[in-house]
């Protein structure tokens, strides 16, 4: 149970895979039960509206509609990963008796918030641990945040390999020069200007204003340099930003959906990912697979994601000063950008590939099915 956009950027590969061992049927909220069809995989989909945000009558509804499903279909195992759909699938399932019940844990809601709601749900997160049979997680700082916060007990919780929710496909993420030619082109940036990344959902969470607000202090001293944006806006982030900064229309970019978010790591000179909480920063060691340096916010997910000094740059979240000055350290010492690019490169193809966490999963997945349980 995943979202399609989850789904296309994630998930394209293991799912091919796992199709050709097992009967495999996906839910998720897609306008298009047929996409998988038409990229070649025989996997089963059933289309449900599960929604992001909480609604109680839509999301009751959701649950008897799992239930109905779970009942129907007899599946040997629901594996889960997203918030939403980890709560509402492990509850349907344990309610259908679905012998084998898995959810990965990668990157937690309630981490930003506070109060009566952060405590509302960190205890929807501990349901739902409760409700799983087997539970895993996408990189070791995040289990230790887990058990630290009282979600899971200490040993409770797996990671797959070296971390990641599905490693990176080697073959599609790499150095491109014509690609790079192209997506300029296409933007009408110039070939000498340099371009900072952002991939993922632009929203307050992500840290995308605080890029922007960063951006705007370096910009002024650098005409050529470019911010390019790559996802769906979620909060109006486009005009808030565009209202905020009228002077840098020209040299901020939005491309609000791709597929081939490869495309425009290949365009760009470095990738920053200011997020407020991640489980891990799946596009970290993918722009690092491409040959980008990086630099993230230093917050657990990330720091297994990047080896501040080594392979990129760490800031303190939330603190426009110091994302400000680590972005100018890297604009500043080309150098510096090839050797993190270089060691982040190294890395990724070391301990983080498609095929290495793909095997962990399959080798899971055959001692579940045949243990049962």
């Amino acid at each position: 149970m995943a979202s399609p956009l989850t789904i296309r950027f994630f998930f394209l590969g293991q799912i091919a895979a796992l199709s050709n061992r097992y009967d495999m049927t996906i839910i998720t909220n897609a306008d298009d039960p047929h996409f998988l069809d038409r990229l070649g995989i025989s996997a089963k989909v059933i289309a449900l509206p599960i929604a992001r945000d909480v609604s109680l009558w839509h999301d009751a509804w959701v649950l008897f509609r799992l239930i109905f499903i779970f009942r129907q279909e007899r599946f040997d195992l629901v594996h889960t990963l997203s918030p939403k759909t980890g709560l509402l699938g492990m509850v349907a399932a344990w309610v259908s008796r679905v012998p084998i019940r898995v959810h990965v844990f990668q990157g937690e809601v309630w981490a930003t918030r506070v109060g009566l709601w952060r405590l509302f749900l960190k205890s929807m997160d501990r349901l739902m641990a409760t409700c799983a049979t087997d539970l895993l997680v996408v990189s070791a700082s995040e289990n230790q945040y887990l058990v630290e916060q009282g979600v899971v007990r200490k040993g409770q919780l797996r990671m797959l390999a070296n971390g990641s929710v599905c490693g990176v496909d080697l073959k599609r993420f790499y150095p491109d020069a014509n690609m790079r030619d192209r997506i300029r082109r296409q933007l009408g940036i110039p070939e000498d200007a340099l371009i900072i990344l952002f991939v993922g959902r632009l929203n307050q969470d992500k840290g995308v204003l605080d890029l922007a607000e960063a951006f705007s202090c370096l910009a002024p001293s650098r005409p050529s340099l470019h911010l390019l944006l790559v996802g769906p806006d979620e909060g109006g982030i486009q005009d808030r930003i565009s209202t905020r900064h009228p002077g840098l229309r020209a040299n901020i970019h939005f491309v609000r959906y791709t597929a081939r978010p490869e495309d425009y790591m290949a365009a760009s000179d470095m990738l920053c990912l200011p997020s407020y909480r991640e489980g891990f920063g799946m596009v970290l060691i993918e722009a690092a697979a491409v040959g980008l340096p990086t630099v993230g916010s230093r917050i657990y997910g990330i720091t297994d994601a990047v080896l501040d000094g080594e392979t990129g740059l760490l800031f303190e979240v939330k603190n426009i000063v110091d994302l400000t000055e680590k972005l100018r350290v890297l604009l500043d010492a080309p150098g510096l950008r090839i050797a993190l690019a270089e060691a982040g490169q190294q890395r990724v193809r070391q301990e983080f590939s498609s095929d290495m966490v793909q095997s962990a999963l399959f080798d899971f997945y055959q001692n579940l099915l045949r243990t049962g349980c």
